[in-house]
């Protein structure tokens, strides 16, 4: 395998950043996390947003490369991949030991994939069996101490959450904002449907902004099924008719077992995902 560093492919073993580096640091760094099919980096420009977005956020808005799609390309390529997992981080770099950043900003740039089969119309599901989901008592930073759509490299509240699940069956944890609604998974955005219409945690939680979320959505539209999104409380999911979970790794993921609340049958669920796998063939046909 080769990644590709600061603008060359080296072999995995020789993929290194310096340990003065920020984003080894201190977590002062963004990231993606993108599916290529059919080596086409699917919703690559909503990525390159969301990854510009947490750059600026965190006061490096230029530090997005130009090429970074090339070097992704390159990345898929060389290492003879056209379905893959893509992460994509870009860091402040190195910098003086000190908390407050300089304003210049050298970033260290970071492309990695591994193999990931597609799971398309025709081919198999990336995930072996529906999720197992539990509710955990980490809660979600609120918006006032950490910006929900900054998708950075500090990653410790999905962390913990994930610990609380040691000793369990469950694939997921479900985390609360800080008044008790639900507001994501750890690594995945939530979904319920009731009576045929199809409900998601509002963006107005402190939730991120799902790229496979807001494809959902919209081929939810294009299925003529309805959404609504609001604020929900674990009970209003315990008596959905079905529980999925969405990021670019899993696409959809049916819920099998949310605590003690067992689903049946997904026909919702399936329904969207045979459309969003029939978008990531669109995709790499045009």
């Amino acid at each position: 395998m080769q990644y590709h560093v600061n603008g060359r492919l080296v072999p995995r073993e020789e993929a290194t950043v310096r340990v003065e580096d920020r984003g080894f640091l201190y977590g002062d760094a963004a990231f993606e996390t993108c599916r290529a099919y059919g080596g086409d980096v699917f919703e690559w420009a909503a990525h390159r947003t969301r990854l510009e977005r947490t750059c600026e956020t965190l006061g490096m808005g230029d530090a997005v490369p130009e090429d970074l799609r090339e070097r992704i390309e390159a990345t898929l390529d060389a290492n003879g991949l056209s379905d893959a997992y893509v992460r994509a981080s870009v860091t402040r770099g190195v910098q003086p030991g000190k908390l407050t950043p300089a304003e210049d900003v050298s970033p260290s740039v970071v492309v990695i994939v591994k193999p990931l089969p597609r799971g398309g119309v025709e081919g198999e599901s990336v995930w072996d069996d529906p999720a197992v989901v539990r509710t955990v008592e980490r809660r979600r930073i609120p918006e006032a101490s950490m910006p929900a759509d900054a998708k950075t490299h500090n990653y410790l509240d999905g962390i913990l959450a994930r610990l609380e699940l040691r000793g369990t069956d469950a694939d997921e944890a479900l985390v609360r904002d800080i008044e008790g609604p639900v507001a994501e998974g750890a690594t995945s955005n939530v979904f319920f449907v009731e009576d045929g219409t199809l409900h998601t945690p509002s963006l107005d939680g402190p939730l991120l902004p799902g790229i496979t979320r807001e494809v959902v959505l919209d081929v939810a539209d294009g299925c003529g099924i309805p959404v609504e999104t609001g604020r929900y409380d674990p009970d209003d999911l315990r008596s959905a008719d079905e529980l999925f979970c969405t990021n670019s790794t899993w696409e959809l993921r049916p819920v099998e077992r949310y605590d003690d609340t067992t689903y049946g049958d997904h026909p919702v669920t399936d329904r969207l995902l045979d459309a969003y796998r029939a978008r990531t063939r669109r995709s790499t046909s045009t």
